[in-house]
């Protein structure tokens, strides 16, 4: 199979994993967690956060958005530490983040032995004016190496800034849902055929992503409800991409 999803805590399920066993991290951890003041870290739930009141169908909620900014950072320099164990030299990772979180992520990538390499950014179209103010339609994609880069064995070149928005409608399935072709892009740092890791699955976007354009793809999600969403979309995804040489008949 292109892809394995396990259900479950990430710190856990990614210390039974091998050493060098993928070729880029490419996940959105929970950034929000970080919030400036204690009502901003536990007022509100994530679900409460990102849908509004006229939402056109129920998302379930996710854990994770409470911890205040230090923790934050501690969380994500523990499971970074184990993601570089796991990524092979000259790897990739990128992590989606904000602008209050911005400092703290490159702190704990570094921490836990990456390489900083720079700050991508995701254009969002359809972000809400705020008057009096600037439009904070931008998010931020931190990204890192283990090592060097061999740029022949991956020779692409890859933009660093990419436009679309949040799926909407029947198409969001995730509360903070991240658009495949944004990921799409994304998922071309890792060499054809290599493989990526997630160990904040979600919907499986990066999964279905990493598909599509000829990864494998591992996937960790703790929500029960996200795992089964994602394990659907990959699923289908991978459906649609057999070709008939792909299909062997045994009798």
């Amino acid at each position: 199979m292109p892809f394995s999803l396990q259900q479950g805590d990430a710190l856990s399920v990614l210390s039974k994993l091998p050493d060098d066993c993928v070729d880029s991290v490419i996940t959105d951890p929970p950034y929000n967690s970080g919030g400036r003041t204690a009502k901003e870290r536990t007022s509100r739930s994530a679900k409460q956060k990102y849908t509004s009141a006229d939402a056109q169908h129920t998302l379930p909620d996710f854990t994770g958005e409470n911890m205040d900014q230090r923790s934050y950072g501690f969380w994500l320099t523990q499971i970074m530490t184990e993601a570089h164990r796991l990524t092979r030299t000259g790897g990739t990772a990128l992590l989606f983040t904000d602008w209050r979180q911005l400092p703290v992520t490159t702190d704990a990538i570094q921490a836990a032995g990456w390489l900083w390499r720079g700050v991508l950014a995701w254009h969002k179209p359809q972000a809400r004016p705020q008057k009096g103010r600037f439009t904070q339609n931008v998010e931020f994609i931190v990204w890192a190496s283990k090592g060097a880069i061999d740029g022949s064995r991956n020779p692409v070149y890859l933009p660093g800034m990419y436009s679309a928005s949040q799926p909407s409608g029947s198409a969001r399935r995730h509360i903070t849902q991240k658009p495949v072709e944004v990921m799409r892009e994304l998922v071309k740092i890792c060499p054809d055929g290599g493989t990526v890791l997630d160990f904040c699955a979600g919907s499986g976007s990066t999964g279905v992503a990493a598909l599509l354009e000829g990864r494998d793809f591992i996937g960790v999600e703790k929500s029960e409800q996200y795992a089964a969403v994602a394990a659907d979309r990959l699923t289908q995804t991978l459906r649609e991409t057999l070709s008939q040489e792909d299909l062997v008949l045994t009798a």
